[in-house]
This record gives structure tokens, sequence and C-alpha cells, in this order.
């Protein structure tokens, strides 16, 4: 589980920290989203302010993941000389998360100033972010976040069940064919 809780497999260093601030922003966002729409959506019920506040972390904790990561962590941009206005449909699941947590919040900001009009233009933008987030799962990043998660623990049961242990060791031979990745300093990490 330690593993999979702090993205051991990206390392240390600033990758994955914004990818642990993203993960645990989208879980309490979520989790604060399903507790409040499907347990607190009656107009009588009265919702606990411990939800809201979950609601609120978890969105500002997605938006400094996901916007860390979209403007100074991406791959492909530094590395491979791509534009940064450069989106393609595997940025899908960033930009739709980081968006709908962005509307979410000014949702929340203009409800609360008694702004009617830009509480429901966000409110409609937050609507089409989720749409787009979970819609658009064929095409992001989306089943990243559980495959990912499954092959750290296969690799923990492997190793731990003893099925690798007639596998050959894993191969350093990349090196005898020049310097490869080490030729130049990573930009991106």
């Amino acid at each position: 589980m330690h593993d999979i809780g702090t993205t051991s497999e990206l390392g240390l260093g600033k990758r994955r920290f914004a990818h642990v601030l993203g993960m645990y922003g989208t879980i309490l966002f979520w989790i604060g989203s399903g507790v409040m729409i499907f347990g607190y959506s009656s107009p009588n019920a009265v919702t606990p302010s411990i939800w809201p506040i979950i609601w609120h972390a978890g969105a500002i904790l997605t938006c400094l993941g996901a916007y860390w990561f979209w403007f100074f962590l991406r791959v492909d941009v530094s590395a491979e000389a791509h534009s940064v206005f450069r989106i393609i449909k595997a940025d899908l699941f960033v930009l739709a998360l980081v968006l709908s947590s962005t509307f979410g919040l000014a949702w929340s900001y203009f409800q609360y100033s008694g702004s009617t009009g830009l509480s429901i233009l966000f409110l409609i933008l937050f609507a089409v972010a989720n749409i787009v987030l979970f819609g658009g799962v064929y095409w992001s990043k989306f089943a990243h976040m559980f495959y990912k998660p499954g092959a750290a623990i296969q690799k923990n049961l492997a190793e731990a069940d003893g099925s690798r242990d007639n596998l050959p060791p894993p191969a350093d031979a990349p090196e005898q064919f020049g310097l490869g990745i080490k030729r130049e300093a990573p930009k991106h990490y």
C-alpha cells in the first residue's frame, strides 16, 4: 500500500509531489462530492460543515497538483521540443480534472458571494468539465489511475510469492549502447 499511497514508482522529487497533491485532492474532492450529493441533497437536509471543507480542500489540492504538473512538469514539452500549447488526447484527463476543480471552486465562490449569473455560468462549466472527465475515459489517462496502482500491487505480490524467482534479473544492458538517456540532464522532473 505504501507504493500506491505515495506514488513511490515516481521516485523522490517534484513530479511525485505534484501527483500526490493531485491524487489525494481528487480523492477528497470526489468523496466530498459523493457524500454531499447522495447524503444531503434533499431540500430539508443540513450538510455538516466538515463536508464542504473536505470538498474545498480537495478541489484546492487537485488544482495545486494538476496546475503544477501542467505548467512545470509536463514531460513531452521540454523533452520532445513540442509547443506548450500542444494538447493531445492523453491530456484530456488532467485538463478536465483541473478544470472541473477550478470551475467548482469558482461556482462555490460566486454562489457564496450572491452573484447568480456567474454562479450559474460556473455551475454549467463545472458540469461540462465533469462530463468531459468521465465521458472521455476511453481517450484519456483516467485508466492510468487504476493501472499504475494495480501494476505496483502485482509487482509486490510477484516478489512476495516468488513467481519472479525463475525469471532472469533485470538487465543493465542499455549502457553498452552509449550514453542513452544520460546524454543530457532531465529538465522535466
